[in-house]
């Protein structure tokens, strides 16, 4: 089982990355509620089986993900191979008795999705963990093979997850979508309308407004962490969804175009192709000197930011990136 190299556009990123709160989007937009599909062969059945929207993605994928893992099948109704794949996720989310969720998104109802997952062929399986995408498949693959997967990820991530262990012991996870209980939790802060100006521009795919609006956040608190780490994941979006994906094989002929080098690597993290993206910048400061070569650090150590600090793969960068100055 392989993962698929789709664009990962840059806006799937910035959901499944860190930073950017969506939380105040899928408030607004619950009132939709989550399609079905509207066809019996991709009805959703079963506890731990949820038709997922632009609407909900943010509540029933990113935030669920945080317990344990949801497993996207992006499908459609036209899709053959979807029909024979849909059915067995589902006995198999129901068989594993919650730990792990299926989230099913059709993607002609739901193109958005579709964009920001970058798929070019279905049906496409991603696994969510921890709101970033850590395994995928395509194609309808045999149940066994399925199982051997999914017990795989499980073993993975079940000292990361506190979910997994909770339902293999036979107690319901958590459910971050469920009412809090008001009388043991302290009253939730209000929402702050700066946050969710920015929110609504990045929503709209209005990359420049929500700059502009994290922007003026940080005028008036210098100091304000949320706001520093979404501006870097916007302008990273930005910058990613604006570049030719066909650079890649500009700057794979051409090592000495650093501007190309620069653009490849972006696109590269937005595939969430990590380690090729630190390594093409890496190797770009060891051929490079005086103003390239601060530019070409200058650009790796941005793309650190859009990661957590003890990332494993930022950390050896970081490692190599001495050695590759000094």
């Amino acid at each position: 089982m392989t993962r698929p190299d789709p664009r990962q556009t840059a806006a799937l990123s910035a959901a499944l990355s860190r930073a950017v709160d969506l939380s105040a989007i899928k408030a607004r937009a619950e009132a939709a509620g989550a399609t079905t599909g509207g066809q019996q062969e991709q009805q959703s059945s079963g506890v731990h089986v949820i038709d997922v929207t632009e609407a909900t993605f943010q509540t029933e994928v990113i935030e669920r993900s945080l317990q344990v893992p949801v497993i996207v099948d992006l499908w459609a109704e036209w899709c053959g191979p979807c029909k024979q794949l849909s059915p067995v996720l589902e006995r198999l989310a129901e068989a594993y008795g919650g730990a792990w969720r299926l989230a099913k998104i059709d993607i002609d109802a739901n193109p958005r999705i579709a964009q920001l997952f970058g798929v070019q062929s279905i049906p496409m399986v991603v696994a969510i963990a921890g709101g970033q995408p850590v395994e995928a498949f395509a194609g309808a693959q045999p149940e066994p093979q399925i199982r051997q997967w999914l017990d795989g990820l499980l073993d993975a991530l079940r000292d990361r997850l506190p979910g997994i262990r909770e339902a293999e012991n036979g107690a319901a996870p958590a459910d971050p979508s469920a009412a809090p209980d008001t009388a043991a939790e302290p009253a939730a802060e209000p929402e702050d309308d700066r946050f969710t100006l920015a929110e609504d521009a990045l929503a709209r795919g209005d990359y420049a407004a929500a700059e502009q609006s994290y922007q003026a956040i940080l005028a008036a608190e210098p100091g304000n962490e949320q706001a520093k780490a979404a501006l870097v994941q916007v302008q990273f979006l930005s910058r990613a969804e604006s570049t030719d994906p066909s650079v890649v094989v500009r700057a794979d002929t051409s090592p000495d175009d650093l501007d190309a080098q620069l653009s490849a690597a972006d696109i590269e993290i937005a595939r969430q192709q990590v380690e090729q993206a630190f390594g093409r910048l890496i190797g770009a400061v060891r051929r490079t000197s005086g103003d390239d070569r601060e530019k070409a650090r200058t650009h790796l150590v941005s793309l650190f930011e859009l990661f957590a600090p003890d990332d494993p793969r930022v950390m050896k960068a970081r490692r190599e990136l001495a050695s590759a100055l000094f």
